[in-house]
């Protein structure tokens, strides 16, 4: 991500803490906790307008899509969430470092935590996983009262 992109996405944050429409503790979350806040809907849309790079965040949406696994170097099972905004986002969960969502289906409703990254589409939510090395902050998916991470 260029320094210019970084500096507007900074000011975007910025100005929306000003109005009252994001705060730092509302995107970062401690490890799997079950007060974790999810951003609200305006958050995500700003983190979309500012087209958003390496953005840990903590979301809920609805499955909306089931993709194939992408197998492409480490493997990672894919589908789109829908938020509540109506914004779509690809989550791409990295199966070689955590467990596989097993039984989930069109319409189930899930909580990610993970690092945001813009596209056209909507976005890419992934390390939705622990980091075996320590050195990045861990994500997970809450899917029918379990966490996958």
């Amino acid at each position: 991500m260029s320094l210019l992109k970084k500096i507007l996405a900074l000011l975007l944050l910025v100005a929306a803490g000003y109005l009252g429409l994001w705060s730092p503790d509302d995107v970062v979350t401690p490890p799997v906790s079950e007060s974790a806040k999810a951003v609200t809907q305006d958050q995500i849309e700003l983190a979309f307008k500012a087209r958003a790079q390496d953005l840990q965040l903590t979301l809920e949406g609805k499955v909306k899509k089931l993709l194939p696994d992408d197998r492409k170097g480490s493997r990672h099972q894919r589908f789109i969430v829908r938020v509540d905004s109506g914004r779509t986002l690809l989550v791409a969960h990295n199966i070689d470092l955590a467990p596989r969502l097993e039984g989930i289906k069109v319409g189930d409703r899930v909580e990610i935590h993970g690092v945001y990254e813009w596209n056209e589409k909507g976005g890419v939510v992934h390390w939705t996983h622990h980091d075996p090395q320590g050195r990045h902050e861990g994500g997970w998916i809450r899917h029918n009262g379990k966490i996958f991470q």
